[in-house]
């Protein structure tokens, strides 16, 4: 078996909210590594902390306990501006609502991550014209994204989120607001992104079909972690 470096390890993580009477635990305790190149799902029922521990993950929020290393590094320990320049340059997001502007081309959506990175238009968009091809939207570049299908906005939003080859893809429901079929589709172009850049994938889903393709499966249950594989 080939030994992978860990992307990610979480050490007695743990993420509580204040309450209108008491502190509401969300995720108590958790200790997990993710290795680079993996692909993950995260199951369990709602409000058990699935989409939490995503958010963890991905620095959009900051654990009330315990640490999140990140190649070694730790999270806590980044400033905002730190944070926001490592999702720009290492994360992607996937969410079930594609999150797309009505007002901008396909290609212009896709391309403004890198812009507001600080990568130039020219630049930007050739990424995102590359991004496009790899989920099968080539000839969808200059559509306004409004005569794009349910299924076609969404490959547009994956060929956002894969803009700048994070090194990490965290989906929440990627195929949640799709059709059976469209879903299918979305999930398998997910693990083909996996194998052939490499990337690690962690997928919060309630399709216990779509989490059997993954890996490992982690279920959470009242904000306690379950790791199994699959």
């Amino acid at each position: 078996m080939t030994m992978r470096d860990a992307l990610y390890e979480l050490s007695d993580v743990g993420r509580e909210y204040a309450g209108p009477a008491e502190k509401v635990t969300v995720l108590s305790g958790l200790d997990l590594t993710i290795d680079n190149g993996e692909t993950i799902a995260v199951v369990g029922a709602s409000g058990s902390g699935k989409s939490t521990l995503l958010h963890l993950l991905g620095t959009l929020d900051n654990p009330t306990r315990g640490t999140i290393l990140f190649r070694g590094s730790d999270l806590n320990t980044l400033s905002p501006e730190e944070k926001a320049a490592l999702r720009n340059r290492e994360i992607g997001f996937v969410f079930q609502f594609h999150h797309l502007l009505p007002e901008f081309s396909t290609v212009e959506n896709v391309a403004m991550q890198a812009i507001i990175g600080g990568v130039s238009r020219s630049k930007a968009l050739g990424l995102a014209r590359e991004a496009l091809g790899l989920v099968g939207l080539q000839d969808r570049v200059e559509h306004k994204v409004t005569t794009l299908s349910g299924g076609e906005r969404q490959r547009a939003a994956i060929a956002r989120a894969i803009l700048m080859r994070p090194a990490v893809l965290l989906a929440d429901e990627p195929t949640g607001n799709l059709d059976e079929r469209t879903g299918s589709a979305v999930a398998e172009l997910l693990l083909r992104l996996n194998e052939e850049l490499g990337m690690t994938l962690v997928m919060v889903t309630h399709n216990l079909e779509l989490a059997g393709l993954m890996q490992r499966r982690l279920e959470l249950r009242a904000g306690e972690l379950y790791v199994q594989t699959v």
